[in-house]
């Protein structure tokens, strides 16, 4: 980190090595208090990511549009005018999520020159509050995958930090591996089936899906024709951070809300649903239950639950994309400058085979007859499952692993196809996202929590599931259980 030497005692004293061991709470605190310039922080980020560009992390690094807005910050800084609550934090942002100063490609080449005239809702509302975004983070193509296998030319597969030879996990996995690898303290991604709290666990970092409900007044975040889509009833934007804390700082900022205090785990009841925590691969099992008993032992009152209709029921609903991408593409194409770019002519530019598959199936209105009853019937079904399940055993929140099987090596040839669990091979996509996958389809707000390191060196995360609206006491809940758990160690990249 040469390029700091310059900055002398500006950086208050904390070195570049320091600064990227920082929360992003902490950041917020060292920027506030004069400890850290926003100059310096943001070049020895800038500095480590064009260090760890082998791990494929970021797509579009914009080095001189962050360090010429933490100037600004500096210069508001010392003229004593007052700052927004985060100003000078530097973010990733996952690159189907619009942007005005960068192009937003969702990682496929036909939108590769995209350039919204907007940013999308979400992020201006981290924008006002001062975060400085330092580039756009890779993803699996289109969103469409779980691994973030990325196999156009200008993104590459994002490599595990942990582990440069397995999968992040998808499709948020850039924000994923560039916050677990301290590149930043946090980022956004988005989540429609497990897309951040899959990469999330994999990467050993916190991430929330935070609730959609009903699509409408239930919804959390609006960020309607501003992502490009897969689906306008379960895509949502989530915040991802090196902790839960650093993810409700991003919250609060975004819902215009505060900081939730750590919930009290004693007598807190968490529902177990014992399918959920069936067919665990051998090397994660003993990290999840490990974690779940030195939680019993901090004061939390488990409670099985039987949730065995779940998964079968959110299959009849999972798809929904498949009919939905063909209406909110167009409709994202025309709200952001899409220069007449179809929905055929971005599929036929698709380079990952895995993600090309699904869109030929798409493409031939494959799921056009079941989309009605899985929208008007199946949901609704699953949605008033989870709330008896909430309300009948008097539950705050679901509690099970995020996935069932630790990274995965990555297939450089097809993004994603079959791994093995227990010896035993598994399609990639349906195997890591079993378990996150229904409360996502439900609209349920849904919070990956680090729980430990497998034998192997590898992160596996436990997930919070709650009922919709509950995202706030979600996260209090989160900060408690990480407070017991503890942080993982970094990686060594």
């Amino acid at each position: 980190m040469a390029t700091l030497a310059a900055c002398g005692s500006d950086d208050g004293g904390i070195n570049s090595d320091e600064q990227l061991a920082l929360t992003a709470t902490e950041a917020v605190q060292a920027l506030s208090q004069g400890r850290l310039t926003a100059e310096a922080y943001v070049r020895t980020v800038l500095d480590r990511a064009q260090a760890l560009a082998g791990l494929n992390a970021v797509i579009t690094l914009d080095e001189a549009g962050a360090l010429a807005a933490a100037r600004a910050v500096d210069a508001r800084r010392r003229s004593g005018a007052a700052l927004p609550p985060l100003a000078g934090l530097p973010i990733i942002v996952k690159d189907n999520i619009n942007t005005a100063h960068l192009p937003t490609t969702g990682g496929t080449a036909a939108l590769q020159h995209l350039r919204p005239s907007a940013n999308a809702p979400t992020l201006a509302k981290l924008l006002d509050a001062g975060v400085i975004v330092i580039g756009k983070a890779n993803l699996h193509e289109l969103s469409m995958g779980i691994t973030s296998s990325n196999l156009t030319p200008f993104a590459g597969p994002v490599k595990n930090p942990y582990d440069t030879t397995r999968v992040p996990g998808g499709s948020s996995g850039g924000t994923a591996a560039a916050i677990a690898a301290r590149i930043v303290a946090a980022g956004l991604g988005t989540d429609t089936g497990g897309s951040v709290r899959v990469p999330s666990a994999l990467c050993g970092i916190a991430g929330l899906r935070p609730s959609v409900g009903d699509n409408l007044a239930q919804r959390r975040y609006h960020d309607e024709n501003a992502v490009v889509p897969l689906s306008h009833t379960r895509d949502t934007i989530g915040p991802m951070g090196r902790t839960v804390a650093d993810v409700a700082l991003l919250d609060a900022a975004i819902t215009g809300g505060s900081v939730p205090q750590a919930a009290d785990l004693r007598g807190l009841r968490l529902g177990v649903p014992l399918n959920f925590w069936q067919g665990l691969d051998s090397a994660l099992e003993p990290v999840a239950l490990a974690a779940k008993a030195r939680l019993a032992a901090a004061g939390v009152v488990m409670v099985g639950v039987d949730l065995s209709d779940a998964m079968a029921l959110s299959q009849h609903i999972s798809f929904l994309f498949g009919e939905e991408v063909l209406v909110d593409m167009p409709a994202y194409l025309a709200a952001s400058n899409g220069g007449g770019l179809t929905f055929d002519q971005i599929r036929a530019t698709i380079a990952s085979p895995d993600v090309r598959a699904v869109f030929d199936v798409v493409a031939g209105r494959a799921f056009e007859a079941g989309y009605p009853d899985a929208l008007a019937v199946h949901r609704p079904a699953l949605q008033a499952m989870y709330a008896a399940c909430f309300a009948d055993h008097g539950i705050d929140a679901l509690l099970f692993p995020t996935t069932i099987l630790a990274a995965v090596p990555i297939d450089a040839a097809n993004g994603s196809s079959v791994s093995v669990i227990n010896g035993t091979p598994a399609n990639t996509l349906t195997t890591l996202n079993r378990n996150a996958d229904p409360g996502s389809v439900a609209g349920l707000p849904g919070l990956s929590v680090p729980a430990g390191l497998t034998a192997g060196g590898l992160p596996v995360g436990l997930e919070l599931d709650g009922p919709i609206g509950s995202d706030r006491r979600l996260l209090a809940i989160g900060m408690a259980i990480e407070a017991v758990l503890g942080p993982l160690p970094a990686p060594k990249v």
